[in-house]
């Protein structure tokens, strides 16, 4: 189903910008593996996946802090430091020995890439660039995106880390229109949390929801311009007919 709040006028874009977890890929079992893992290393109780699939979007501490904060039943930000830095200090580097044993692409999202991606290289169309602007690690992100074969696709992956803010903040975003060399209203975001529409309002971009993902019950609290249920649905709100 596709939903649209404020046609996007997609004759314009030039610069499609993606959310990696739970957008372009299915993360939630390595994720919640990791944690969970985590939590036992630390001999605290495990949390359901649904639980933490909840709290992904903004970035590992914040995932981390939320689940502390749900056992301890504390706000995320008064999590106990020493805690939390004994967490964050063993989760990075199991993740990164795990993250691809069960993290795989939505379906539709190889074939919308390479459409998009084919459509720049039409005669007479605009050339069309393609990035990913997540909140997860950089060296976490380009490992997943080379090892599903999606990396080729995009003039930058960039990470929570790889700038001193992170989404909603608006510098990764504007910095990869600036490396395009595109303007705001020829550029749109594609994600599946209010983070990410919050991110594009910030940036002055367009926004397109994913309700397929970790956090579709907050896109209303942050309504995107077109609401998708499926990434087969991007190339018929993004690419003219």
């Amino acid at each position: 189903m596709i939903r649209v709040f404020e046609p996007i006028p997609h004759a314009s874009l030039e610069l499609y910008v993606f959310d990696l977890d739970g957008t372009m890929v299915d993360s939630t079992q390595d994720l919640a593996n990791s944690v969970n893992e985590t939590l036992g290393e630390l001999s605290l109780v495990k949390l359901p996946d649904e639980v933490i699939a909840g709290f992904v979007g903004n970035g590992v501490p914040l995932l981390l802090r939320r689940s502390l904060g749900r056992i301890a039943g504390v706000e995320p930000e008064a999590v106990d430091a020493a805690l939390f830095d004994r967490a964050l200090a063993y989760f990075l580097p199991y993740y990164e020995r795990h993250m691809l044993e069960n993290t795989k692409l939505y379906p539709g999202a190889m074939d919308a890439l390479a459409a998009i991606s084919s459509a720049g290289k039409k005669q007479g169309t605009k050339k069309k660039t393609l990035a990913i602007c997540t909140n997860k690690p950089e060296k976490h992100s380009v490992g997943i995106c080379k090892a599903l074969g999606i990396d080729k696709y995009f003039l930058r992956i960039y990470g929570g880390d790889t700038f001193p803010t992170r989404k909603p903040d608006p510098e990764g975003l504007r910095a990869l229109m600036a490396e395009a060399g595109v303007a705001p209203k020829a550029t749109v975001m594609i994600g599946d949390s209010k983070g990410d529409v919050q991110v594009a309002r910030n940036a002055g971009a367009w926004s397109l929801g994913c309700a397929f993902g970790f956090g579709p019950q907050t896109l209303l609290e942050n309504r995107p311009d077109v609401w998708v249920d499926s990434a087969t649905d991007w190339t018929k709100v993004l690419l003219p007919e």
